[in-house]
């Protein structure tokens, strides 16, 4: 804070007039810095992250950008992920442990067919990738890189042995033919993908998928069952 002098003219009948007032003070704010969060950072940036992923893609998303957009530092968002990959790997991460959510809730329920149990979990399966699909696609992609962190690994190896364990408990029960489960799984998933892919809006040729998946899930366990 300083002395100033606050002076000035007045202008009367055509005739100028100074003025001199009493030193006055001045006070010198100082700008408050950009604060280093609001509420949890960490779950906003994933947030805001994933929603830039799903409007345009991988390459759109920036640490810098997101910054800006929650209002924090540019330096903040380093504090949970070291670079822009470290932040992709948990969006990934988070992917899988909502993927495996929803595979659990499609077969919480014993004592179900294994029909009735492999239609939910391919319905959970094709609900994801609709709603989800550029998640899913960088969910594929991290699980893939030679450098993927482990607890990715896992949380993949977890959400995916799902499918395999509903082949192998079918088959103990003799509604199943012989063979490895994971690539009887790997039948139903790349159907499922394959589905998903040649379809707009949830739909192939005006019939929704959620219907297709049961038809196809239907025809695949004509080719399942034990031979006589």
């Amino acid at each position: 804070m300083q002395d100033n002098v606050c002076s000035g003219h007045y202008v009367v009948n055509g005739n100028m007039l100074q003025f001199i007032r009493q030193p006055c003070k001045v006070l010198k704010v100082k700008a408050s810095p950009r604060p280093y969060h609001h509420g949890n950072l960490r779950e906003s940036l994933l947030k805001a992250a994933e929603k830039a992923l799903e409007t345009g893609g991988a390459q759109s998303i920036s640490l810098r950008e997101l910054s800006r957009e929650l209002g924090v530092s540019h330096t903040s968002p380093r504090r949970h992920f070291p670079d822009k990959q470290a932040l992709l790997d948990a969006l990934a991460l988070r992917g899988f442990e909502r993927f495996d959510d929803a595979f659990v809730q499609a077969s919480k329920q014993r004592g179900q067919s294994f029909k009735v149990r492999l239609t939910k979990l391919a319905r959970a399966y094709v609900s994801f990738a609709l709603k989800h699909p550029a998640l899913l696609s960088l969910m594929f992609e991290a699980k893939h890189r030679p450098d993927a962190p482990r607890e990715l690994l896992e949380a993949s190896e977890k959400t995916f042995s799902r499918v395999p364990a509903t082949f192998a408990e079918a088959q103990a029960a003799g509604e199943v033919v012989p063979g490895d489960p994971g690539r009887l799984s790997i039948v139903v998933f790349s159907s499922l993908l394959g589905l998903v892919s040649i379809s707009t809006d949830g739909k192939f040729k005006g019939v929704s998928l959620d219907y297709l998946t049961g038809e196809i899930i239907e025809r695949m366990i004509l080719g399942f069952l034990p031979r006589p």
